[in-house]
């Protein structure tokens, strides 16, 4: 049996790739590494608690003792460890350096040591930054703009050292916006469901005409499953939903199946470097043969219908009582 260490399986991306090997392979195990920060959620994987072939471990991929006692038994590592939200790495950037660059090179390390089967780094598409024309492919130099995208950026490039320097077998996916469940209440989709069920504004930055592409998180999953199986050693592969959106087209979507009013629509101020158009050329990645199979609305609308159905899952995310429910229910000290 394959044993597969995915760091960060506690969050949105981490825990939808962990049930989805689960389910589709019955000779893997996989061992999920996460800090639990605020992100980090076991309700995440509740329904996988007793499963023989799941393991997790409370802990930092800084760690580096923690990290070299895991690894002997690893033999994929699938690094979804992050600090994620721009806006946050707006006002705190050591975090974002600390854990996406350091947390990595320690991860690599023990990897190395450990002679892994594949190591596989988890990018973003944020780390080209804006592109008005045209779509980005993976020669395309990256720009990040922010310090979560640069943070990414340097985490990406010192896999890809570890794979020409040391010969790890190394590679390197980068991501347009996920959605789905599970996805935590601060990000745009589950933010503006949540509040529009609640009949709270839907905060817009700026005139709400970014673009993003998005995919649905099970899309993804099933990427990243295919890249490791098909997918040369020490390639980057750009994984998109080939649906461009702007933020206001995803708002008024939302709202008009829910049924509410475009008066909870506001506009605030536009946030720090915040990029214009991500979008990306994921014809590398067809050509080897995976394209995404979710169409975009009906993975929206099973995403809306996810957050009617589990308001147990967010309403106490948002309540600020998480906290204390999550120590008790966990016997956890996050």
């Amino acid at each position: 049996m394959k044993t597969f260490l995915v760091t960060g399986g506690a969050g949105f991306i981490g825990s939808n790739y962990v049930r989805y090997m689960l389910n589709k392979h019955k000779d893997v195990r996989m061992v999920n590494l996460d800090k639990l920060t605020y992100a980090g959620n076991l309700d995440n994987l509740k329904d996988l608690k007793n499963n023989s072939r799941y393991k997790f471990i409370k802990g930092d991929i800084c760690n580096e003792v923690l990290v070299n006692e895991i690894m002997p038994e690893v033999d994929v590592v699938v690094n979804f460890a992050a600090e994620s939200h721009v806006d946050r790495s707006i006002g705190a950037p050591a975090d974002f350096i600390k854990t996406d660059v350091f947390g990595t090179f320690v991860l690599l390390e023990a990897a190395r040591r450990n002679n892994i089967e594949r190591f596989i780094q988890i990018s973003t598409d944020e780390v080209y930054g804006s592109i008005e024309n045209g779509a980005f492919t993976e020669t395309d130099p990256m720009m990040p703009s922010s310090p979560y995208s640069a943070s990414k950026a340097g985490a990406d490039r010192l896999a890809y050292s570890y794979f020409v320097t040391y010969d790890l077998p190394v590679q390197i996916t980068r991501c347009s916006n996920n959605f789905g469940p599970y996805h935590y209440p601060e990000k745009l989709i589950p933010l503006f469901v949540t509040n529009a069920i609640e009949d709270k504004p839907l905060p817009i930055y700026g005139d709400g005409k970014n673009v993003r592409d998005w995919i649905y998180v099970e899309d993804h999953c099933e990427a990243i499953d295919f890249i490791s199986s098909h997918g040369k050693l020490g390639e980057v592969y750009n994984i998109g939903g080939d649906n461009e959106k702007t933020n206001l087209e995803i708002t008024e979507y939302i709202l008009k199946k829910l049924e509410k009013p475009k008066s909870l629509m506001t506009f605030v101020k536009d946030r720090l470097g915040h990029d214009r158009r991500y979008a990306l050329d994921c014809s590398k990645l067809h050509k080897l043969g995976w394209k995404p199979k979710f169409d975009f609305d009906e993975a929206l609308d099973k995403t809306i219908k996810w957050y009617i159905e589990n308001r147990w899952w967010w309403e106490k995310l948002k309540s600020g009582e998480y906290l204390e429910y999550y120590k008790k229910q966990y016997n956890l000290n996050p």
